[in-house]
């Protein structure tokens, strides 16, 4: 195995590309049926306002500075038999008691999800919190990772793979792990078989309560349950699309910038709390993930999750599998605006829950919306809970 520094470096013609091409798209100017509202998709009014500051303010140059305040790296590691390349951040803390931490994204998410929090987990402003070596890779298939080098390739296996990287590459002998979306299926593997994983956080875990537990449940429990059977009977199109036709909808996303815009952005409007929709910052933060996914040209193979993976329907009857069962310190935080957000009474099912909270104005994204809720969670938990 062999690690290089990386840096983020898109071509000045490239951005230029870009620009051309957003400038040569025709956007509908009218909604696809008068007064049609967000059970249509994004509203007309929404997209028009993300295209045009891609189009006329989204300055990317300031955008990558930003991306490369942290050191990159590709990691050439072996698996099964070959190379695979993993592209990562490395922070390392400068205390010597600092936890190794991997932060995993999901999708439409990126290691630029992690952006708010990794700084302020390195190098905490008081001495009496917990530190951290913070490691933020993309998954396989995402931004500059290799993409999966086989059909079938699952979740259990980027577990294996960022196992390898974090101790046999990183040399770390014990570490924790923090994790939302798909990134939670990883965690959830790193922490029910790897030795090395000793304790993990999740902002994930969709298991429903079970028929006997719904006939009492407390007031925020039914507007979980309400959020959750209404993102799995209103909301998943964009999977089913993925995990049936990802080469389809790839060939029509993959040089169209709008495209991506829509397909990606999309989930940062549903997704998270309602009070980021018109937020100036939050649409940044989705014109950078946008880009990301233009410029790596990942789009395509950033689907295969929902191809080779477990569909959403039985997301619930996995996680409650005896050998998913996290059995280190587990702790989970429970986002009221998440696609599908647990509850304690679930969640603790699934693993050997020792900490849990609730978050009621963020969503799915929960570094990158409540950066002050996520940043409170892991000190408390890893910091209580973390045994090297």
């Amino acid at each position: 195995m062999s690690v290089s520094p990386f840096k983020i470096d898109i071509a000045k013609e490239e951005v230029e590309r870009l620009r051309r091409k957003l400038q040569d798209t025709r956007i509908p100017l009218d909604p696809i049926v008068p007064e049609a509202r967000r059970d249509y998709g994004p509203s007309i009014e929404w997209f028009h306002r993300l295209y045009n500051k891609w189009l006329h303010d989204f300055d990317w140059s300031s955008a990558q500075a930003r991306l490369n305040r942290y050191q990159h790296y590709l990691a050439d590691v072996e698996d099964e038999g070959r190379e695979m390349r993993v592209h990562f951040t490395h922070t390392t803390s400068s205390r010597p008691d600092a936890i190794p931490l991997i932060l995993v994204h999901g999708w439409p998410g990126s290691f630029h999800e992690f952006d708010l929090v990794v700084d302020q987990l390195a190098n905490p402003e008081q001495s009496t919190e917990p530190a951290f070596h913070v490691v933020v890779p993309s998954l396989p298939g995402f931004c500059w990772s290799s993409n999966p080098p086989r059909r079938g390739w699952t979740m259990q296996d980027t577990a294996r793979l960022f196992n390898t990287l974090m101790v046999h590459e990183l040399g770390y002998s014990s570490y924790a792990v923090q994790a939302g979306d798909w990134g939670s299926f990883v965690a959830r593997e790193m922490g029910s078989t790897f030795p090395e994983c000793k304790a993990v956080h999740l902002n994930f875990c969709p298991v429903p309560l079970s028929p006997q537990e719904d006939a009492n449940l407390a007031p925020r429990e039914v507007k979980v349950m309400e959020r959750y059977h209404d993102w799995h009977d209103n909301h998943l199109g964009y999977a089913v699309t993925m995990r049936s036709r990802p080469h389809t909808i790839g060939f029509a996303l993959a040089d169209n910038p709008v495209g991506i815009l829509a397909w990606v952005g999309e989930k940062y409007e549903e997704a998270a709390s309602p009070d980021r929709l018109n937020d100036p910052e939050w649409d940044r933060e989705i014109l950078i993930t946008a880009s990301l996914y233009f410029f790596s040209g990942c789009i395509m193979t950033s689907m295969l999750p929902y191809y080779e993976n477990v569909k959403h329907a039985d997301f619930g009857d996995y996680f409650l599998r005896k050998e998913n069962y996290i059995g280190v310190p587990f702790g989970y935080t429970s986002y009221l605006y998440d696609t599908r957000p647990g509850t304690e009474r679930s969640v603790k099912a699934t693993g050997r829950l020792v900490y849990y909270n609730e978050c009621d104005d963020g969503g799915h994204f929960a570094a990158l919306e409540k950066p002050d809720v996520f940043l409170a969670d892991c000190r408390k938990f890893f910091g209580t809970w973390y045994k090297a």
